[in-house]
């Protein structure tokens, strides 16, 4: 039966992870971590191979009949996020009728990347599809692209004078003031009650990693491998970045679906459901 399995646990391997997961079986935890890029966990968390995951708020909406969210935690920012980049070769009024390139990776930052254009810089459609070549080299050959996570970051460090970066986090905070909601933590519904009490461990063990890695980012961007100036850098992204999950951040969501309603990227909105954990 599914209540004697370990819960399997959907892991995205970007930096904006680490700190719910670098610690997380120092507290504890002891079932199985399954990584993927958000769309292919999005697809496990569909077809059941996974139990739960930090996973696109777009796919919670799609399918919020299927899920519940754990509570209080989220991957957020309230600004610049760093890691969600659209790269353009001009201003961004400029780039209507242009094709934007994308990776697939992410079914949030992609919507977000059209609500912003569609609902804000008034686009009358966003042209945008997935390059069989690299997004890294259609950037270098100064086409608009959208690049997420890790490989966001790399090019921005590099970036020529020629391109223009356009950071999605802060571009939702200039027009809404409030948070912009990545990632939630989506349980399957039908594993909510049989794996309860494992979940409300998972609860529990999640804060307890994010609390200690929060009490030292330094160690915790050298336990992963980084050192000089990266340390500095790295302890700088998490600090912008947002782990939490409260009455703010679901306005920001619940403005974001409205949104992708309006513009027909949904076709209905989304129940928010918690799962309601169980403690001895």
């Amino acid at each position: 039966m599914q209540s004697e399995q370990s819960l399997r646990v959907g892991y995205i391997p970007y930096l904006n992870c680490a700190p719910f997961f670098h610690y997380l079986a120092d507290t504890g935890f002891s079932g199985s971590i399954v990584p993927g890029v958000p769309s292919a966990l999005n697809t496990m968390l569909q077809s059941g191979a996974i139990d739960v995951s930090p996973s696109s708020s777009f796919e919670y909406a799609l399918h919020s009949q299927d899920y519940l969210l754990l509570p209080d935690h989220s991957i957020s920012s309230l600004g610049p996020v760093q890691s969600v980049l659209l790269f353009s070769p001009c201003p961004l009024n400029e780039l209507q009728g242009q094709r934007i390139a994308i990776t697939g990776e992410s079914a949030t930052s992609i919507n977000l990347l059209r609500v912003l254009l569609l609902e804000y810089f008034k686009f009358p459609q966003v042209d945008d599809y997935v390059p069989v070549e690299s997004v890294e080299s259609l950037i270098a050959d100064k086409q608009p692209a959208l690049l997420i996570g890790d490989r966001a970051m790399k090019q921005a460090a590099n970036l020529s004078e020629e391109m223009i970066c356009y950071d999605l986090g802060a571009l939702w905070f200039e027009q809404t003031g409030l948070p912009f909601v990545f990632a939630l933590w989506i349980l399957r519904r039908d594993r909510a009650q049989q794996m309860a009490a494992q979940l409300s461990e998972l609860l529990q063990q999640l804060e307890l990693s994010v609390q200690r890695a929060f009490s030292d980012l330094a160690a915790l961007a050298q336990n992963i491998g980084f050192t000089g100036e990266e340390v500095a850098s790295l302890v700088n992204y998490w600090q912008t970045m947002d782990y939490t999950l409260t009455d703010e951040h679901l306005a920001g969501l619940d403005l974001f679906v409205k949104l992708c309603c309006k513009h027909e990227l949904l076709i209905n909105l989304p129940k928010i459901t918690f799962f309601k954990p169980i403690y001895s």
